[in-house]
């Protein structure tokens, strides 16, 4: 994390300009190929205390004021994640087992073109279409979340498109289970 805060943005993009040359292009071509199919990456973690709402609350706050250093804390696998004025997020990050960084953008405001269903016993949601930075559709995200016991549920599912290699969506599991454990970590410190 100091060594991500010391580089900055532009330093960090500098780093990551060959990585992002090849995956941008990468994930356009791929997300064309799959033709709106989706292969989906699950995890779900049960939090032992605080609310789903109080989470929620928290995570969207963060977007919100576009505290980046909450949002690359969670994990190492995380370069930059900023909120535009708009409200979406530009995210770069290495996916599950990638060995490249991908470069993406969450509109959380569209979830036109989301595959995956809402699962109505979870009532609430962090859900957005991720598109290239031209804003062609090529994933999402829908989050999911319910009290439970004393604490809550969490689903993450992150939409890839169907002709991703299996090894990322496995492996992006886990990325989930250790950005989320950590961001629930933070909101509830």
């Amino acid at each position: 994390m100091a060594r991500k805060q010391m580089l900055g943005t532009d330093g960090l993009l500098n780093r990551l300009r060959l990585d992002l040359a090849l995956s941008s292009p990468t994930a356009a071509l791929t997300a064309y190929l799959s033709r709106g199919a989706r292969r989906f990456s699950v995890t779900e973690l049960v939090v032992s205390s605080g609310t789903a709402e109080q989470f929620v609350d928290w995570f969207n706050q963060r977007a919100q004021i576009n505290d980046e250093q909450s949002m690359i804390a969670a994990t190492p696998d995380h370069y930059i994640i900023r909120t535009a004025p708009d409200g979406s997020q530009e995210v770069i990050e290495t996916n599950g087992g990638s060995p490249l960084a991908a470069r993406f953008f969450i509109d959380y405001q569209d979830l036109s073109s989301l595959r995956s269903a809402v699962e109505p016993s979870y009532p609430l949601q962090i859900a957005g279409v991720a598109k290239t930075k031209g804003g062609m559709p090529i994933g999402g995200v829908r989050h999911q979340f319910r009290n439970e016991g004393n604490g809550f549920r969490a689903r993450l599912l992150v939409e890839f498109p169907l002709l991703i290699l299996p090894q990322v969506i496995s492996g992006h599991q886990w990325h989930l289970a250790s950005e989320f454990s950590h961001w629930i970590e933070a909101a509830f410190a």
